[in-house]
Parts: C-alpha cells; sequence; structure tokens
C-alpha cells in the first residue's frame, strides 16, 4: 500500500538482507501527503501537518524513576471540534516520518476525524526513527522493547499528553472518547492493548491485525499461490520442487548449476539460494488496488509466462522453460533491483555473522528493532510447508534457518537460536481469541498476512456487531487508505461498514470525569 504506483514500499526493494524475516516485515502503506494550508472549522490557521511534537515517554514502564524519552508525533485537528474523538495510530514497526497520510483524510484514520469531528494523532513506536530511549540499539538496550511497554507507551500518551491544540489538556479518556486505529502489526497492538488495558480506548478500527502470533508461518505464502496467476504458481511450484528434490537427494552439482542460472552461484549456502527465490513472492505484499503489469510481481510472472507474446496456459511452459526464464529474469532484470552492485554473497548470504548487516547497532534501523521484536515475541517465520501441501517456496527453509539470525544479530542475547514464545504471547494478549467490544475488524483476502489474523482460513470467528469483522478483496491493509476504496469496491464497502461503526459507537460514549 505504499503514484500511487511507483511510490509502493511495502516491498520495496532492499540491498544486503539476507534475513528473509526482514524482507516479509509487516509495512504499512504509505503516501505523500501534498503541501497544503489547514484551518480549523472556525477558520483558524493551524500548524503544517509535517510538525513534529515531543512527548515525555517513560524509558521503562516498570521502573519510572529511570527517567523518560522524547518520543515523536504528529497531530491534525482541522475537523476537530470540542467533544470529539482523539484517533491514535502508531505506524509500527518503521521511522514515522513517512506515514504522515494518518492524519488526513487520505486514510480511514482522517475519514473518522472528519466525519466525527475528532483530531487525528500519529505516534512513533519505541525503538524506531528517532524515538529512542537511548542511542543505541545493543541487546541491553532492545530489552525494553517489549509489546507490553508499547502498549503502556499508548496508554501513558492517552492520559498523561497535553495536545497542542486549544484545550488539548482536556481531552483524556474519560474526557472524551479516544479511538485506536491499527494496521497489521500497529492493529495487532491496537487489539492487545484494548485486551490488556481495558477502558482507556472506547473504540478501534483495525486492519489485517495479525493478532494471533505463529512460528511457523508458512501461510504467508498461501494467498499468494491462491491469487497469484495460476500459470505462474504452477511453474514456480516445478522449480521450487525441483530443487527441494535435489537438496534431498545431496545433489551439490545439479544445485550449483541452478543457482548459476540466475545468476546465485556465488551463494555458499543452498538455505540463502532457497530464500533469494522468496524475494519474487515477497513482492506481493506491496501490490494494492491500483497495481498493474509494470509493478515488480508481474513483471517476474511475465517473464515466466509470455513467450513469443503468447501467455502459458494454466499448468505453465513447464519446468526447463520456468528455470531459464526465471533464471534469466533474476541476471537481467532482478539482481540488480535487489543487489545493486553488490556480489552475491555479500548481498544474499546469512552465514557470516561479522558483517555489518548483523553488527550494526545506530538507531533508526528499522530492520534490528523488528527482528528484536519477532525473535522474543512475535515470530511469524516465513517458511516453507509442511509435506503434502503446494509449495511455492522451498521447504530448505524452516524455522531453524530463521531462529540461527537471532544469534548472528544478537549474540549477547541468544547463545543459541531461542524458541520464539509466540504460545506465551498469544495467551497473555488473546491472540484469535479476542472478545473486546467495539474494535471493528478489516481484512483482505489476498494480503499474505491473513492467516494472523481473525480471517484466518479455518477460525471461523463470529462476526458480531460488538466486534465485527469484514472482508474485502484487497491487499495488505488496503483499507486505510482512501483511494484504494474508490479503486476497488469491496474495499469501499469496508470503509463504510468501519466509519458506520464508529459512528454507532461514539453517539454511545459518556464522559466519566
Amino acid at each position: 500500500m505504499w503514484a500511487l504506483t511507483s511510490l509502493l514500499l511495502a516491498g520495496v526493494a532492499q540491498a544486503a538482507i539476507p534475513n528473509l524475516m526482514l524482507r516479509g516485515m509487516q509495512f504499512l502503506p504509505k503516501i505523500p501527503v501534498p503541501e497544503r494550508s489547514i484551518t480549523s472549522p472556525n477558520g483558524t490557521a493551524l500548524p503544517n501537518i509535517t510538525t513534529t511534537y515531543y512527548f515525555d515517554q517513560l524509558i521503562d514502564h516498570n521502573n519510572p524513576d529511570l527517567g523518560t524519552f522524547q518520543q515523536r508525533y504528529w497531530m491534525n485537528w482541522e475537523f476537530y471540534e470540542p467533544g470529539g474523538p482523539i484517533i491514535l495510530m502508531t505506524p509500527g514497526e518503521d521511522n514515522a516520518d513517512g506515514y504522515k497520510v494518518y492524519v488526513t483524510n487520505d486514510s480511514i484514520n482522517g475519514l473518522i476525524a472528519q466525519q466525527q469531528n475528532g483530531a487525528a494523532i500519529l505516534i512513533e513506536h519505541r525503538f524506531f526513527g528517532d524515538s529512542n530511549p537511548y542511542d543505541n540499539l545493543t541487546s541491553q538496550s532492545l530489552s525494553l522493547l517489549t509489546i507490553q511497554q508499547a502498549i503502556d507507551d499508548l496508554v501513558y500518551f492517552a492520559t498523561t499528553a497535553d495536545l497542542p491544540m486549544s484545550g488539548g489538556d482536556a481531552v483524556k479518556p474519560g474526557q472524551a472518547p479516544w479511538i485506536l486505529v491499527g494496521g497489521s502489526y500497529s492493529g495487532a497492538l491496537s487489539s492487545y492493548t484494548m485486551v490488556n488495558k481495558p477502558g482507556i480506548f472506547w473504540a478501534g478500527y483495525l486492519s489485517s491485525a495479525t493478532v494471533e502470533t505463529i512460528t511457523d508461518y508458512y501461510d504467508y505464502f498461501t494467498p499468494i499461490r491462491e491469487y497469484m496467476p495460476q500459470n505462474c504458481s504452477s511453474d514456480v511450484q516445478a522449480v521450487i520442487a525441483y530443487l527441494d528434490k535435489m537438496y534431498m537427494a545431496s545433489d551439490t552439482a545439479g544445485i550449483q548449476t541452478l543457482q548459476e542460472a540466475f545468476a546465485l552461484g556465488g551463494l555458499n549456502h543452498v538455505g540463502d539460494f532457497a530464500s533469494a527465490l522468496q524475494y519474487n513472492l515477497w513482492d506481493w505484499q506491496s501490490l494494492q488496488p491500483d497495481n498493474g503489469p509494470g509493478s515488480m510481481f508481474y513483471q517476474f510472472c511475465d517473464a515466466l509466462e509470455v513467450k513469443d507474446g503468447v501467455n502459458a496456459g494454466p499448468d505453465g511452459w513447464g519446468l526447463e522453460n520456468a528455470i531459464n526464464s526465471w533464471g534469466n529474469f533474476w541476471n537481467t532484470t532482478y539482481y540488480s533491483y535487489t543487489c545493486q552492485d553488490q556480489d552475491a554473497e555479500d548481498c544474499l548470504g546469512s552465514f557470516d555473522p561479522t558483517i555489518s548487516y548483523w553488527t550494526n547497532i545506530t538507531v533508526d534501523n528499522p530492520g534490528r528493532s523488528w527482528f528484536w521484536m519477532v525473535c522474543n515475541q512475535i515470530g511469524f517465520y516465513q517458511v516453507g510447508p509442511p509435506e503434502g501441501q503446494p509449495a511455492i517456496v522451498s521447504r530448505i527453509i524452516q524455522t531453524s534457518f530463521v531462529e540461527r539470525q537471532c544469534v548472528n544479530m544478537f549474540p549477547q542475547a541468544f547463545a543459541s537460536p531461542p524458541d520464539t514464545p509466540t504460545a506465551e504471547t498469544n495467551a497473555m494478549y488473546a491472540g484469535w481469541n479476542v472478545d473486546v467490544p467495539r474494535i471493528f475488524f478489516s481484512n483482505g483476502l489476498r494480503d499474505p498476512w491473513r492467516g494472523g489474523t481473525v480471517s484466518a482460513d479455518g477460525l471461523n470467528k463470529p462476526n458480531t456487531t460488538s466486534m465485527p469483522i469484514y472482508m474485502s478483496d484487497g491487499f495488505h491493509t488496503s483499507d486505510l487508505i482512501t483511494y484504494n476504496g474508490i479503486m476497488d469496491p469491496t474495499i469501499a464497502v469496508v470503509q463504510k461498514a468501519g466509519l458506520m461503526y464508529m459512528k454507532e459507537w461514539l453517539a454511545e460514549w459518556k464522559p466519566s470525569t
């Protein structure tokens, strides 16, 4: 969700990211915010929405004596009238600078604010961007990067911040209704907050919220396989089956020949080669309803399936053509797109723990901060499926392959690959068992993260008026962006329903102080 088309960011190419978990991070869509002057309903000129504000956030909510750090936030109150709600969102695992669209009515946040005469706030997550308790990302510092600390950040902000607008010192929960909005991980965090700290936030709008943490998250690739062009899926499966068969037979010469067809003969470990083949599939996460054939994912499928101007049938062109055409795509287009001028091992190798990718502890490094959360609480390792299921990614990639990288990046914290305690996370914050009134869940059929949401296949969680669950034909967090509702009527239905529920629920709110 990030042109629109030319600026999509969710799956943007990143060189030297050998860690497959980080390649598939749960980024929200971001689109540029045009410069414009804004005024309040009474005509007063307001600060530009790019104005950065700072909040004195507690370093450790369990030990307030440690002091505070400066947490950045942005705010727009062009629609605000006294009595209106405060809509709060964190973009989650990224520098928040690029997400200012979420305080405008180009987003669902701003549409809620416009409809309800509210104010919209975007707050940066601790240990991302410039909101850091310490000036480094060592394991010792990152020990304060937990789901609970992030929940407590949202609550402490809502209950103590004096907002920069007129009357902003008298809109605490109880004085005014607060609404949490989130997508993907930040949507899950919103659910966790309303479970863990009930009564602070009156309502929530949660898009593609990955509430159930899962260790072996092979279902990431299920919606991709189901909704990508069938001929492309068939040929990808053929190549993956061929690779896995050679791996099981210890056919190192055959694997080397296959790697060389992809310009990846310089990779020293077959696991890194198998991981590299996932990159083309991760590009699916950047798709939104307005994407056309020029997007990288469809360039990839066209390279496999269009031959002499003719499209392959649903079974594809077969193994030999798939290897040649997929390998040629890497040689001519994708290698430079992904690795620029690096050699294959420097770009995609994950076994040398001394490279700067693993050792860089400077702040504003979202991959490092996010992987800390992945290793310690969240999991979601995007691995090959169990035997007997269709596979568009190699079964060489198992959780052990990724958990090993936790040791690479955080040797002070992990002497051996961790067994990420996702079950504990789900038990503590309810996961799929969330049952909180006034949460609106929205999901997309084509979202690779759908398996962690309340719309996961086979879950059949009841859709109620207290906790509605809506599904569009969209991709990852598609409904957060207003424009996507114009492009896809199924997304428009979800957005309209969300606004309807916000209106109904806010009509029920009464001040308690």
